[in-house]
This record gives structure tokens, sequence and C-alpha cells, in this order.
């Protein structure tokens, strides 16, 4: 894929922000990472609301990189919302969490999620899984 992405990562923690840019940048996937901190903050980003109802501070995202242990409105809930939302469902959207449970799994993908990363899996398999993010993105026009 040639394209620039534009990837937003819904995560919480520092340390994984930092990880999953890192692996991005040297996976050479192309294009953008923009950070939002918890599931209030993302909600605010799609719907363009408080500072990012500049469409220039929030464009749309052709992949989410989705946390499912974030806090305000935790990444269950906002992956719900986004498959359920027309305007947003389209997006596709990468759950990487901590969690190996079973039921996380099986729900990121009942809801739709394009894929499911473990962060417990160790450096090596989260950077292959990384690298392999741009299948997933979509070609989304704003």
């Amino acid at each position: 894929m040639g394209q620039d992405l534009i990837i937003l990562l819904i995560e919480d923690n520092f340390e994984h922000i930092r990880l999953t840019k890192y692996i991005l940048r040297e996976q050479k996937i192309p294009g953008e990472v923009l950070v939002v901190r918890d599931g209030q903050e993302a909600v605010d980003y799609f719907y363009r609301r408080n500072e990012y109802a500049d469409a220039e501070k929030a464009p749309r995202p052709n992949l989410v990189l989705l946390d499912l242990n974030i806090p305000c409105i935790d990444g269950k809930e906002l992956l719900r919302m986004l498959k359920e939302d027309n305007a947003l469902k389209e997006i596709p959207v990468v759950v990487m969490s901590s969690s190996d449970r079973e039921e996380d799994m099986a729900f990121a993908n009942e809801m739709g999620a394009a894929s499911y990363i473990s962060k417990s899996d160790g450096f090596e398999k989260l950077t292959e899984a990384l690298a392999s993010i741009p299948k997933f993105a979509a070609n989304v026009k704003d």
C-alpha cells in the first residue's frame, strides 16, 4: 500500500503508545499515528466535538488501533458504538489488548473488528502483527 495512512491509536498507557509508534515507524508503515487517550476523547474525535471540532485536527482515519481497557468509555463500548454507526462502521478497527480472554476476542470478532492483537504475546509477535495492519486499512474519504 503506497498511500499514507491516518491511524488513530486509542490507548491510555504511555509506554504502549511509545512502543506502538516505534514498531510502526520501524516497520515503515506509511502515514501518521494520531493518539487519543480515552474513550470520551475518541468519541469527541470521531464526532468532531470540543478540541476536535476542526476537521484538520480530526481527519477521518483509515484504521483504528483500539485498546479495550481505556478510561471513561471502555474499548468494548467504543467498538460497539463505532460498528453501529453507519457513518463510522466502515473504518477498520484492530483491537490491541493485554487481554487474552476468549470472551474479549469473541466480542471483538462479533462486533466486526478487523483483527485482534494481543499485547501480551511479546515484542516479536506484536511487531509481526503491527507490520500486517496496512492490509486492513480502508480507502476512506472524508
